[in-house]
């Protein structure tokens, strides 16, 4: 819960980020602007081929090369790591195998980097190719050669199955049923920063690296995991600021473990700044998705069972792919009343760059999906898709059927907004030929109910430092990615202890020097480093309160703290500056420092699988698009979105419009033209590994955007603050799709809606077939056995009463 402060002095003010003149004017230091006296550069060599054995590397001829010193292979870091518990399967460099074009073969540290390039061409590597796994349909078909000895069979990493209720019942009690097919291609994050990293062994065994990561924490377990017998305590992590994440930072990378066990061997401080080609075969990305998504609907667009299945391509390594399975199939309850659902998925191995989370992490795929599949169920029966929607929201302060937690709600707000400022009633059917508006809901998680490691401590801490003359110094492990949590963080201080943003000063993202936080993913930091921030200035306000309560004479639940003052709020002359307050408190406590820290309430669903969706509290989007289609050729533009986004409560409003807007980019960007391509008949070369050829969309395709912030304070949140930075993403290229539909009349059920596919849909309609671009058929998986969960409805507690074992309780 949080303390209602009316009014509020900093929360809600559209201030400067406090690293915005460092940024604007260059002196931000970004990973690879680091320079450290007698510093080497590193290189990596990566396998030209998608699945091998490697036989034998000659490094020789490289050794002799002038410069060159020292040279690295698998065998000098063979202990495996990555991000879950449950997929340690990545090398830093290759032992025996290699799975994908670009997969780490050996490194080398040079004087500098003209050199690394040449030696690179020394170095003889012979490789055995296997069979290549190419798509969704070999994995399933091909179980030798396995990519991975491990997975559920074959070349199947996880398969998934849930049911919550009696869903052939629900469809039984429909009036309709529809039942559609839908695949969203991959693509990639595209952060401006190239990934970087620079390592120091110091002369007493202690390690640094400064990496452009956005989870220290995790990068430090996967250290001391595989340069152990050196204690975990010797290493240290320092996030440097990120220039763009969006999820493709939040993997360890064995880049980071070369230039460590590099500089451990040569005793010289290591850089790596990956080409923009190696950054596309780090990837991480939006994993490429077929799906298949039954409803069961009554006459009224009432929703009675839905059957939805997930396919995903996971590439070469597992990353947080179990969790993106699960994540497909977790949030469509949380936006309209599904009361019973069913969830198949599964996710396989193929030789492609690894996909892992991009922006919205396994939700905008299967958010994809709903949303056009609810338009043509609007279209079905003849109802306005804005009033369907309106109608069949999943209330606030509810129970999903598969058990998640909602509270506030303000969808329906959102959609009133876009609905009126898109003059949605009015234009929609009737802009004319070729030009049609199309409307999308959404929602997102605001942290993850679980950590990756399940434990029992805190997901975040804040430690704060007052001292005599008035500074304040906070301390998080929070990691600033674009976001704008290095401002998030001092303005929820300010507001707690009265004083003045831009005197704080921040410490972030140091495993020495702060408290852990898990990192900068699943649109968690807000929430998460807000609360433990108000529980440190909390503390801190309560010790200067008792301090200053005597100097006074007044109770101290009488004190307020505003304008760097604390003061008799009865009595406003009578007060002390908070430079003095601080005085007082020291002379009577000692040293004034306080901690917080903030753990998320346990989940409602006891069943396995029900880590992924829990949350906090759930953001809501609606956005309308409005395209123009040209249908001589199928080229498309869309010249305006509409959005509004359910925030909670905007800490910062200027920060959160950026990140809304920003969203919006991305989403277009993804709507219209990105595909992470594969080229041949083989499918596993990267087609397009640099900026040049990769399509995203320039300031001449960004399109206008009119944005809403709409306030719904959620007691979960601090402050009432929900999450902003993914959340709005996921309803733009489903609101893209379904402004097609509007204006030319086809569906096209693939993402990037492309002109070739509108060309080819608009061509079909022409000779009166079916007027819809889109996959066709999904494969045949034999599915686990169920969990079958009862609903809430039913009297559900929560616990499976079928299909896992009894031992199984998270």
């Amino acid at each position: 819960m949080i303390e209602r402060r009316s009014p509020l002095k900093v929360i809600g003010t559209p201030v400067r980020r406090v690293d915005g003149r460092s940024k604007v004017t260059g002196l931000t230091k970004f990973a690879d602007d680091l320079v450290l006296p007698r510093m080497l550069t590193c290189k990596i060599l990566r396998s030209p081929i998608p699945h091998g054995r490697i036989k034998s590397i000659d490094i020789s001829a490289a050794l002799k090369k002038a410069g060159i010193l020292a040279v690295i292979t698998g065998q000098d870091l063979p202990i495996p790591f990555g991000i879950l518990p449950v997929s340690q399967d990545e090398h830093a460099l290759c032992l025996d195998k290699v799975r994908f074009v670009g997969d780490p073969v050996e490194a080398e540290r040079v004087l500098d980097e003209d050199a690394a390039f040449e030696a690179l061409d020394l170095i003889k590597v012979e490789y055995e190719p296997l069979a290549d796994i190419d798509s969704i349909d070999a994995a399933l078909k091909i179980s030798d050669p396995r990519i991975h000895d491990y997975g559920d069979e074959g070349n199947v990493h996880k398969k998934v199955s849930l049911e919550f209720g009696d869903v052939e019942a629900g469809f039984a009690e429909a009036d309709r049923v529809r039942d559609d097919l839908f695949f969203y291609e991959g693509n990639t994050h595209l952060a401006m920063e190239q990934h970087a990293a620079l390592a120091h062994f110091d002369p007493d065994g202690k390690l640094t690296i400064w990496s452009s990561t956005q989870t220290p924490h995790y990068v430090h377990r996967a250290l001391a995991k595989v340069l152990a017998p050196l204690p975990a305590s010797h290493i240290r992590v320092i996030a440097t600021p990120n220039g763009g994440g969006f999820g493709g930072k939040s993997d360890p990378f064995s880049h980071e473990i070369v230039v460590c066990k590099l500089a451990m061997i040569t005793g010289r401080p290591v850089k790596i700044c990956l080409t923009r080609e190696e950054v596309f075969y780090c990837h991480r990305g939006r994993h490429p998705v077929l799906m298949r998504i039954k409803t069961g609907f009554k006459n009224d667009g009432a929703i009675t069972a839905m059957h939805f299945q997930s396919f995903l391509d996971g590439g070469a390594y597992g990353s947080y792919g179990v969790a993106s399975t699960y994540y497909t199939g977790a949030l469509q309850t949380v936006t309209y009343k599904v009361p019973r659902y069913k969830f198949d998925g599964v996710r396989c191995f193929t030789n492609k760059a690894p996909c892992g989370p991009k922006r919205g992490h396994g939700t905008p795929q299967p958010r994809f999906a709903l949303e056009v599949q609810v338009d043509k169920i609007a279209t079905d029966l003849g109802i306005d898709p804005a009033d369907l929607r309106l109608k069949t929201l999943q209330p606030a302060n509810s129970l999903t059927a598969n058990y998640l937690r909602v509270g506030s709600m303000g969808l329906g707000e959102c959609i009133r907004r876009v609905v009126e400022g898109s003059g949605w009633k009015k234009r929609r059917g009737k802009l004319g030929p070729g030009r049609g508006l199309g409307l999308a809901c959404s929602s997102y998680i605001c942290g993850a109910g679980l950590p990756i490691y399940w434990n029992n401590m805190p997901h975040t801490g804040v430690q704060l430092k007052l001292d005599r003359q008035g500074g304040v110094a906070v301390f998080c492990g929070e990691t600033e990615i674009g976001q704008g949590s290095d401002t998030v963080l001092p303005m929820v201080v300010a507001e707690v202890l009265g004083i003045d943003t831009y005197d704080i000063r921040i410490c972030v993202a140091d495993t020495d020097l702060t408290p852990v936080d898990l990192g900068s993913y699943s649109s968690r930091v807000t929430l998460m480093m807000g609360h433990a921030a108000i529980q440190a200035a909390e503390r801190a306000k309560e010790m200067l309160a008792k301090a200053v309560a005597e100097k006074l004479g007044v109770p101290a639940a009488r004190l307020g703290f505003a304008d760097r003052r604390v003061f008799d709020v009865e009595d406003s002359a009578k007060g002390v500056s908070f430079a003095e307050a601080v005085v007082l408190a020291e002379s009577k406590f000692g040293t004034i420092g306080t901690v917080g820290s903030y753990t998320p309430p346990a989940s409602a669903g006891k069943y396995r699988g029900a880590g992924v969706g829990p949350s906090p509290a759930y953001s809501y989007s609606a956005a309308v698009a409005e395209v123009e289609v040209d249908a001589a050729t199928g080229i498309l533009r869309v010249p305006k979105i509409w959005i509004a986004h359910d925030v909670g409560r905007s800490i910062n409003p200027t920060l959160v419009m950026g990140q809304v807007e920003g969203s919006v980019y991305m989403g277009l960007g993804e709507a219209l033209m990105e595909e992470m391509a594969y080229r041949g008949n083989r499918n596993v070369v990267h087609k397009f590994p640099s900026l040049l050829e990769y399509k995203s969309p320039t300031t001449l395709e960004m399109c206008d955007v009119e944005t809403y912030l709409i306030e719904d304070p959620d007691p979960n949140g601090p402050f009432g603050a929900k999450e902003v930075g993914q959340g709005p993403l996921l309803p733009v290229p489903p609101a893209v799709a379904n402004a097609v539909f509007d204006a030319v009349g086809v569906r096209i059920d693939e993402v990037p809606v492309t002109p070739e596919k509108v060309f080819k849909a608009l061509r079909a309609k022409a000779k009166g077939l079916d007027p819809r671009f889109g996959p066709t058929r999904v494969p045949a998986v034999a599915y686990p056995e169920p969990i079958r969960v009862p609903t809430p409805a039913e009297g559900g507690t929560g616990k499976a009463i079928s299909g896992e074992p009894a031992k199984a309780g998270k």
